[in-house]
C-alpha cells in the first residue's frame, strides 16, 4: 500500500497562512480520491477538501474562498492551501487517498492562534 507523509502545519495567527503537503511514497495516479480531513478536540472528523484524478474540487462550506486543494501527480503530492485562517481551524489534518482501498497519513497539527 502507499503511504502518506503530511507536513506543512504549525502555529499561525488568525488570518495568517499555511501550506499543507501530503507526499506518497508512490504513484497516487490511481486514486481516484485524494483529500484533506480534520480533527479538532471533541469534535466530529470532518471532510475538509477532496480532489478527484480528473482535478474535481469540494470543499466544506466553513472553508470555501479560504483553502484550495491541488494535486501534482508528476511529484505524488497534494496540497491544501489555507489562507484568511480562524482560530475555528485548528485541528490535526489528515491527509487520505482513495482507490480500491483507503490510504491515511499520521496528520499535522495545524494551531491558529494570537
Amino acid at each position: 500500500q502507499v503511504q502518506l507523509v503530511e507536513s506543512g502545519g504549525g502555529l499561525v495567527q488568525p488570518g495568517g497562512s499555511l501550506r499543507l503537503s501530503c507526499a506518497a511514497s508512490g504513484s497516487i495516479f490511481s486514486f481516484n480520491v485524494m483529500g484533506w480531513y480534520r480533527q479538532a478536540p471533541g469534535k466530529q472528523r470532518e471532510l475538509v477538501a477532496t480532489i478527484t484524478n480528473g482535478g474535481t474540487t469540494n470543499y466544506v462550506d466553513s472553508v470555501k474562498g479560504r483553502f484550495t486543494i491541488s494535486r501534482d501527480n508528476a511529484k505524488n503530492t497534494i496540497y491544501l492551501q489555507m489562507n484568511s485562517l480562524k482560530p475555528e481551524d485548528t485541528a490535526v489534518y489528515l491527509c487520505y487517498a482513495r482507490t480500491t482501498y483507503y490510504a491515511w497519513g499520521q496528520g499535522t497539527q495545524v494551531t491558529v492562534s494570537l
